[in-house]
C-alpha cells in the first residue's frame, strides 16, 4: 500500500483523479491512500436532498458520487480517501465501513478519547456528537472516496446543514475536546490504525 500525502486540495481536481484512478486500475495495481485537507465545500451524496441545505452562505456546494448525505470539509478536518481493492481483502462495503470506523475509534482510544459508531449514522461519536463522517462508492469492486475527522477546525458551517440528514446532530473536534494534535501526527496515527485493522503494510510515503 502506498501513502499519498497532500496538503490543502480543492475538491474537483482530487475527486476527478481519484475516479480516474479506479477507472484504470487492475487486480495488481497497488492500493493508495489519500490524505489530505479541503478549502470550505459542502458536498452531498449520491441519495443525499437538498432539503438538508439549510443555508450555504456562500460556501461551495456540490453533488458528488459517494455515498451518504450532506457533510461539511474545510480546512483542519483529516480527509483519508481509501482507494482499496476490497476483493484483495475479501470484505464487503459493511465490513469497509467498520473498519474506517474502528480505525478512527482507535485513534481516540490512543488519546483517551472514548469514541463508538453508530448502526443507524455510520461514523464515529464522542459524546452524542459526531467527528468523524464516511462515504463510499465502490465500482467492480475497487473502492474510493472514504473518510473525515475534525482536528482542528471551524465548525460552524455545520449549523448550516443537517449533518448527514439529521436535523440537529452535534458535531465536534478534537481540539474542543481538549486534545491537541497536529494533522501530521493525526495522519501518522489514522494510517497506523488504519494498517491494523486490514493487516496490511505500507510500502511508501510520498508527499
Amino acid at each position: 500500500m502506498i501513502i499519498k500525502n497532500f496538503g490543502l486540495m480543492d475538491y474537483h481536481p482530487i475527486c476527478d483523479a481519484m475516479r480516474k484512478f479506479t477507472a484504470e486500475r487492475d487486480q495488481n495495481t497497488e492500493d493508495e491512500i489519500w490524505l489530505l485537507e479541503h478549502p470550505q465545500i459542502f458536498t452531498i451524496g449520491l441519495n443525499g436532498k437538498d432539503e438538508h441545505v439549510l443555508n450555504t452562505h456562500d460556501i461551495p456546494l456540490v453533488h458528488t458520487d459517494r455515498g451518504g448525505q450532506v457533510t461539511f470539509h474545510g480546512p483542519g478536518q483529516l480527509i483519508s480517501y481509501t482507494l482499496l481493492d476490497i476483493k484483495r481483502y475479501k470484505i464487503g462495503v459493511r465490513d469497509m465501513v467498520s473498519i474506517l470506523e474502528n480505525t478512527v475509534i482507535g485513534m481516540l482510544e490512543q488519546l483517551d478519547i472514548a469514541s463508538k459508531s453508530r448502526i443507524d449514522a455510520p461514523g464515529v461519536y464522542v459524546k452524542g456528537r459526531k467527528i468523524a463522517t464516511l462515504g463510499l462508492n465502490i465500482k467492480h469492486g475497487y473502492c474510493y472516496h472514504g473518510m473525515s475527522l475534525n482536528i482542528d477546525m471551524d465548525l460552524t458551517p455545520f449549523s448550516y446543514i443537517n449533518p448527514c440528514g439529521y436535523q440537529g446532530l452535534k458535531v465536534t473536534d478534537l481540539k474542543s475536546l481538549g486534545c491537541k494534535i497536529t494533522m501530521d501526527q493525526a495522519k501518522y496515527n489514522f494510517v497506523s490504525k488504519f494498517k491494523q485493522q486490514l493487516s496490511v503494510k505500507v510500502r511508501a510515503w510520498v508527499r
